[in-house]
C-alpha cells in the first residue's frame, strides 16, 4: 500500500476509533486525540487530573480499541523497583527464573506517579526510554508498541515526591484533563447507573500500531517547519539574548532539544489524522500546548502574578 493510501486509511480508523472510544468515553475529545496522537508517535504520556475523571477507564478503553495488552501499577510510597519490573526467584530445581513484573505490557497506567519514591519512579526510565528492563545483569526487551501513561494528581500534594525533570522530559505530551461539561456530566451519570455492558472492538493490532508508527516517521517536514519548531523552542531559553522579555522575565528554565523532536513527530501525526501529506505551522501549534507545557519552569514572578505556563506558551505563537 502507498503511503498516500495508508494516510486516507489512518483517517477513517483514526475517526472509526474515536467512534468506537465515545461508547464508553462522554466528551474529553481533545485528551483522546492526544494520547492516540502519542501512541502512533509511540510516544508516552502524562495524565494531570483530580480523582474520578475515568482515566484509568480512559486508558482502559484505549487499549481495548487498540487490541493491546493493558496493566495499572497503582504507585504507594512503599512500593519497591522490584514490584514493577519482577525478580528473579529460586524454583524447585534450585534454577533462578525471572518472573516478570506488570511493565511487561503494550500499555502501562502508572496511577499517581508521583506518590512513589524517586528510586521506583527511575524504574520506569529505562522501560520508557530504552524499551527494555535490566535485571540481574540481564537485559529484557519490552514488546512493541509500548506505551506508558502516567497520572498525575494536582490536588493533594501531601507525601508525594514531584517528577524530576529528566523524567518529565521523557513524557512526550503533558495532558490536562478538566471536568465535564453538565450536558456531559448528565450523560456519564446515565450511562454509568444503568445495568447496561458496552461491548468494545479492537479496530487495531499491534503489527498495525507499529505500522502507523512507521508511516508518521516517513512523513516529509518542510524545512520552514522545522525552522518553525526549532525557533519556537528556542524562545523558550530565557538564558538566550533572542528569547523574547517577557520569557526572561517569567522563566527559570526552557525546553530542550526533546521538545522539538517531539512538536515535528506530533506534527507530523495531528496532519496524518486529518488527510494531510504534510504538516504545516498550524500542526505544530496544534500539539505545542501539550509538549511545551511541562518543559518550562516558572520563576517565582510568574507565580507571584498567577501566570500559568498555557498563558507563556499562548503569548510564542
Amino acid at each position: 500500500m502507498s503511503d498516500v493510501a495508508a494516510i486516507n486509511k489512518l483517517v477513517q480508523k483514526h475517526a472509526d476509533l474515536k467512534e468506537e472510544i465515545a461508547k464508553v468515553i462522554i466528551g474529553q475529545n481533545d485528551v483522546i486525540d492526544l494520547i492516540l496522537l502519542s501512541i502512533y508517535t509511540g510516544g508516552h504520556s502524562l495524565l494531570i487530573g483530580v480523582p474520578g475523571l475515568a482515566k484509568t477507564l480512559m486508558v482502559n478503553t484505549i487499549a481495548k480499541t487498540l487490541g493491546l495488552d493493558f496493566k495499572r501499577i497503582q504507585f504507594t510510597p512503599d512500593l519497591m523497583p522490584s514490584d514493577i519490573l519482577g525478580s528473579e526467584i529460586l524454583d524447585q530445581n534450585r534454577q533462578f527464573k525471572f518472573i516478570k513484573g506488570p511493565v511487561f505490557s503494550n500499555i502501562i497506567l502508572a496511577d499517581e506517579i508521583n506518590r512513589t519514591p524517586p528510586k521506583t519512579q527511575a524504574a520506569l526510565l529505562e522501560a520508557m526510554q530504552e524499551r527494555a528492563v535490566t535485571i540481574a545483569g540481564h537485559q529484557h526487551k519490552l514488546e512493541l508498541p509500548y506505551f506508558v501513561l502516567a497520572t498525575q494528581n494536582p490536588i493533594e500534594q501531601e507525601g508525594t515526591y514531584p517528577l524530576p525533570e529528566a523524567q518529565l522530559d521523557r513524557f512526550m505530551f503533558a495532558i490536562e484533563l478538566k471536568y465535564p461539561s453538565v450536558e456531559e456530566e448528565i450523560a456519564v451519570v446515565k450511562a454509568t447507573t444503568s445495568d447496561e455492558t458496552i461491548q468494545i472492538n479492537a479496530l487495531f493490532n499491534a503489527a498495525e500500531i507499529l505500522e502507523v508508527q512507521h508511516l508518521v516517521r516517513r512523513i516529509p517536514v518542510p524545512d520552514n517547519v522545522v525552522n518553525y519548531a526549532v525557533t519556537l523552542v528556542s524562545k523558550t531559553r530565557p538564558n538566550l539574548e533572542t528569547s523574547p522579555d517577557f520569557i526572561k522575565e517569567y522563566l527559570d528554565w526552557g525546553a530542550g532539544p526533546r521538545a522539538s523532536q517531539n512538536l515535528i513527530l506530533g506534527a507530523k501525526a495531528h496532519a496524518a489524522i486529518h488527510g494531510k501529506f504534510s504538516p504545516d505551522i498550524e500542526d505544530v501549534q496544534a500539539v505545542a500546548m501539550g509538549i511545551l507545557r511541562h518543559r518550562i519552569i516558572k520563576n517565582y514572578k510568574a507565580e507571584a502574578e498567577g501566570i500559568s505556563e498555557e498563558d507563556i506558551i499562548r503569548r510564542l505563537f
